[in-house]
């Protein structure tokens, strides 16, 4: 928590906001996976979501929470993301995290099956204690849209702590080997500024290519 400490001044004046979150949208240059995952016969949705959640977890910024009072800062999180299930409605996957590429699409392929399955809307929070309620990152992909910018559902703003990610279609094979597609990252801006947003759009290059090597 030292690194905290150097902003805990930030985060004690976005506390004083009703609405204390950033969320900027922008397009996203990455290495393009999907001749790779061809390849591998892995879902490309499945390998950006793994790239996307290691590169989370590995800038403190986007760990840090609010609990009883306290900023904490989580070791890990579950996985988790919407799908759309057989009636076309929302519903919930989640399944434990593992830098195993292959075992974590086996597990997400998995969690994406069952709230395909369940018409009832699966509650993912549900039997969670306060800590695990926290140790989540929110995802979501609308891969039919060339998203230019998203306004998540906010049970109460000033408490949000939650990062909130969402992207829409990949763009097209571009020749010098990169795609591009619209990323969208809120998180509560005592935490995080446009600056680790950038951080975090570099880390997601970053697990792409090692991945691609």
């Amino acid at each position: 928590m030292h690194n905290f400490e150097n902003r805990r001044d930030r985060y004690n004046g976005y506390t004083q906001f009703a609405n204390p979150l950033i969320n900027l949208s922008f397009t996203l240059t990455v290495p393009d996976l999907r001749p790779y995952c061809k390849a591998q016969q892995l879902p490309p949705f499945h390998v950006f979501l793994y790239c996307v959640l290691r590169a989370v977890a590995s800038i403190d910024n986007f760990m840090y929470r609010e609990l009883d009072g306290e900023v904490i800062r989580i070791k890990d999180f579950m996985a988790s993301y919407t799908v759309l299930n057989s009636d076309n409605n929302l519903n919930f996957a989640r399944f434990d995290m593992t830098d195993d590429l292959a075992l974590f699409v086996e597990r997400s392929l998995a969690a994406k099956k069952m709230a395909e399955a369940s018409a009832e809307l699966i509650n993912t929070s549900a039997g969670l204690s306060p800590l695990d309620h926290k140790r989540n990152v929110y995802i979501t992909c609308m891969p039919w849209l060339e998203l230019t910018a998203i306004e998540h559902p906010i049970y109460l703003h000033k408490t949000a702590d939650i990062p909130a990610l969402a992207w829409g279609k990949f763009g097209p094979p571009q020749d010098d080997g990169m795609m591009r597609l619209p990323l969208s990252v809120q998180a509560h801006h005592g935490f995080v500024d446009g600056y680790h947003i950038h951080l975090l759009g570099e880390a997601i290059k970053a697990r792409i290519s090692q991945l691609l090597i």
